[in-house]
């Protein structure tokens, strides 16, 4: 797994031009081949002046051997991630293989983070940031080596941004790259997921990266530790927003309102998938998308395969959209999709089986919405079933091989099959030929609480022959939000509701002889934080409107020829620098089960990231515990620990952070500890202690 926001990805840089053909082009359309390499590249160090007076840090990477009088478009990347440390070995071999094109890359720390001045915002995506965000591109357009033509591009924060501020149409800006990016905050980002309160190790991994001071030199004076490692942890803010509303609104505007040319990569693994198809039907500037395989990385080094190369592509993107040549990239289908097939369910898989498939539009032709009952004897079928009720005990510790805290719907899971066992599960007959689908599912459920908040999932899963379970996707709904995720209210104990649920976007071919599996339960932890009571919730069959799974059945073969990708070239590395380790996935997961009290720990140890530079050495490091007793679900807690060490001739610094979440039937209660040592002393401590009412979570 990745970090979930940070996309610190290692990077390859392409020396030769490569052809990518989405679509073989037809009689007398434009070639479909990049700018070549032709130019050389340096790296410059600037500051952009805000008009408060704060200078914000960038990189400038230069083409060189330009003709006299030539000017370049630039291309932006806005993010908070530490441009001369964290990311320096990521950044360099992305923007330098743009530079040889003939594009100024251009990497931003935004104000107050990395070596940018000004005090650190508040939270993610606020107005300064975007306001800044606004400045930045202007100024790159008045530069006198631009051509007055700006492209924003990122992997998730830096998606995220580059959607949010083609939101408010800044002149300059032409087109995007938004990469595992959404626009719908609440929903879908990773401080609530299907508005769901979640808890994980990025609270953690931020809060670290925006208290540190600036690299290479850290200086530890005043100013410097005021404005940032003082700050209030964001972490506070988002859970106090326990619904939808205005805090998450700030940054969002409606897709509609995206007026420029987009190009969507995302990953059947990432939790932020959901927002390519809604894109491509809302959105009505030009829009093309790649969903394949991976999980939340870019696609030609992602944690397993098949990888890809996209930068030709994206200079095919920015040829047409910054340079004003006519490169083809618009040429044919506007999504390519991987359609994965059955494989058995492990967390150190190679490569995902499956093959690319080509769609003109969204909603793919030949789409058909096939519809299964459950039914009383648990089974799943087209047939309308007979009346009953189906009882379900709560137990919250269920949900650990479908949802470790950083799954977010996504990642690789094991078998399901200890899961459905707290589940209750609906089988299909085996199929008598193979079934693609593509798309949402969903589930209307018929249910019921005996208590006034419950939290349903539902999982679509892959029954093999021998009896593995693969999941496939899933979905949640906090019973509150049933109506509304801004206007959450109680349900009436023994009330029967209707409960949709859209599970997330999926894409698979279910083998001839295998079933179709449809899992519901009330707890997905420690992905979903546990709801406080004890109950059991019922499950009505028959009837008017019977509960129900709806497929997005597609015909196995596309009628399309599909995508021809090329293989991503070996990687290169910035020089000077080197990195050993890796902060993500983790060394060591551990379930521990006390029977004699219900209660389950679950404990998660990260790997030791480590990059050595000309000036020192980087150490990212931290662990987690989540723990919840069946019997008291209010009573559940998590703890983390994070740390990130630097070496410095002289010195070593440490920043610490420590993170204890618990919560009862009434109140969530919040204790944080951040320190800065130097050479083993404490420089400097904050403490934080709150206590915020538990609002329908």
């Amino acid at each position: 797994m990745r970090h979930a926001r940070c996309g610190c990805i290692r990077w390859v840089e392409v020396t030769a031009i490569l052809l990518f053909a989405w679509l073989a082009p037809g009689p007398g359309a434009a070639a479909q081949t990049s700018s070549p390499p032709a130019y050389g590249m340096h790296v410059e160090h600037t500051w952009i002046p805000m008009k408060d007076g704060v200078r914000l840090a960038a990189n400038l990477f230069m083409p060189t051997g330009a003709k006299p009088g030539e000017k370049f478009p630039a291309l932006l990347e806005y993010i908070p991630y530490r441009k001369d440390d964290d990311t320096a070995a990521d950044d360099y071999p992305r923007h330098s293989y743009f530079a040889h094109r003939g594009f100024v890359g251009v990497r931003v720390d935004i104000r107050g983070t990395g070596e940018s001045e000004g005090q650190t915002p508040y939270r993610e995506y606020s107005q300064q940031e975007q306001e800044d965000g606004l400045e930045v591109i202007a100024w790159l357009a008045r530069q006198p080596w631009s051509n007055g033509n700006v492209g924003m591009m990122g992997i998730s924060w830096g998606g995220f941004n580059s959607l949010q501020l083609a939101m408010r149409h800044p002149p300059a800006l032409k087109a995007i790259i938004a990469t595992c990016a959404t626009e719908r905050l609440f929903h879908e980002d990773v401080h609530f997921i299907d508005g769901m309160m979640h808890v994980d190790q990025y609270e953690l991994a931020i809060d670290l990266q925006t208290a540190m001071s600036q690299g290479p030199e850290f200086p530890l004076d005043e100013k410097i530790l005021s404005t940032r490692f003082d700050n209030k942890p964001w972490f506070i803010g988002y859970k106090r927003h326990q619904r939808d509303g205005s805090f998450w609104y700030e940054p969002e505007r409606p897709l509609d309102s995206i007026q420029i040319p987009i190009l969507l990569i995302g990953g059947l693994y990432d939790g932020y998938r959901d927002s390519i198809p809604r894109m491509l039907e809302q959105v009505k500037s030009p829009v093309k998308a790649i969903l394949g395989p991976w999980n939340h990385n870019w696609p030609n080094e992602p944690d397993w395969g098949p990888s890809i190369e996209w930068r030709d592509l994206a200079v095919r993107w920015w040829d047409q959209w910054l340079k004003g040549r006519d490169s083809g990239v618009m040429d044919g289908p506007r999504l390519a999709v991987y359609m994965r097939h059955w494989y058995s369910p492990e967390l150190n898989l190679p490569e995902i089986p499956g093959e690319w498939r080509n769609e003109a539009s969204w909603p793919p032709a030949g789409l058909q919405l096939q519809t299964f009952y459950p039914q009383p004897d648990h089974s799943l079928n087209p047939a309308p079933p007979a009346a009953g009720t189906h009882i379900l005990k709560y137990v919250p510790s269920a949900g650990t091989n479908a949802g470790g805290p950083d799954i977010w719907w996504g990642e690789l899971t094991t078998d399901q099959k200890p899961d459905d066992a707290f589940s209750l599960v609906y089988d299909s007959d085996p199929l008598s030929e193979e079934t693609a689908i593509l798309g949402f599912p969903s589930v209307l459920l018929e249910a019921s609480a005996t208590v006034p908040l419950a939290d349903w999932f539902v999982r679509l899963s892959d029954v093999a022959p021998d009896g593995t379970v693969i999941m496939l996707t899933g979905g949640g709904l906090n019973g509150a939000q049933r109506d509304s995720e801004s206007q959450p209210t109680d349900l009436e104990p023994g009330r029967v509701y209707p409960l949709k649920i859209d599970m997330h976007f999926t894409s698979w071919v279910f083998p001839r002889g295998h079933r179709i599996r449809l899992a519901v339960s009330n707890a997905l932890w420690p992905m979903i934080w546990p709801t406080p009571y004890t109950m059991t919730t019922s499950l009505q069959l028959g009837g008017q409107q019977p509960s129900r799974l709806v497929l997005p059945v597609v015909p196995v073969k596309s009628q399309l020829p599909p995508p021809n990708f090329v293989p991503p070239e070996p990687p290169s590395q910035l020089p000077g620098v080197h990195s050993s380790g890796d902060w993500l996935p983790g060394e060591l997961w551990t379930k521990l089960r006390d029977e004699l009290h219900q209660a389950t720990t679950w404990e998660w140890h990260g790997g030791a990231e480590v990059t050595e530079f000309p000036w020192g050495s980087t150490k990212h490091q931290d662990k987690l515990r989540f723990e919840v007793q069946d019997a008291h679900p209010e009573n559940a807690s998590f703890h983390g620990e994070g740390e990130t060490e630097v070496n410095l001739p002289g010195r070593k610094l440490l920043w610490t952070d420590t993170l204890d979440f618990r919560s009862d039937k009434a109140n969530f209660y919040y204790q944080f500890r951040r320190q800065l040592l130097k050479n083993g002393q404490v420089v400097r401590e904050k403490n934080w202690q709150e206590t915020i009412p538990r609002d329908h979570q």
